[in-house]
């Protein structure tokens, strides 16, 4: 199904691994180059890179629909653990990412289903073991 500007996949992940009434777990493996489908977060969640992998990753606005800029990058080292708080106010930007290595890489999303204890989103934060910018381009 193809999706229009309003409507974005909530699942951010390709695999759901697990759930209850507190928290969703879900795995995004990417092949080679492989894209994942511009989707939205809606809750709080944790972003876990077991392995090493690098993506790209590329914010939806109308504007920007068919230009192909990237402006998204996280270069992953083992380990490396980043936490959005998304808030209550509204899900995040819809957005999409890529792999950039020739091998596939795996990573786990772990969305917290209760409400966030802010109303507005507020910055990402990681434990070191990477690296996270939101000013990269493809081609830069």
């Amino acid at each position: 199904m193809e999706l229009t500007e309003r409507e974005f996949s909530p699942e951010p992940g390709d695999t759901l691994l697990f759930e209850n009434d507190r928290v969703r777990v879900w795995s995004m493996t990417l092949g080679p180059h492989e894209e994942f489908v511009f989707h939205q977060h809606h809750h709080d969640h944790l972003i876990l890179w077991p392995w090493a992998g690098e993506v790209q990753g590329q914010q939806y606005t109308p504007a920007e629909a068919g230009r192909d800029e990237w402006g998204l990058a996280q270069r992953a080292e083992p380990g490396f653990a980043m936490f959005k708080t998304v808030g209550t106010d509204r899900p995040l930007t819809p957005h999409r990412v890529r792999n950039l290595r020739a091998e596939p890489v795996e990573h786990f999303i772990i969305e917290l289903l209760e409400p966030s204890p802010s109303a507005t989103e507020q910055p990402w934060q990681h434990n070191g073991r990477g690296e996270f910018s939101e000013s990269a381009r493809s081609g830069e």
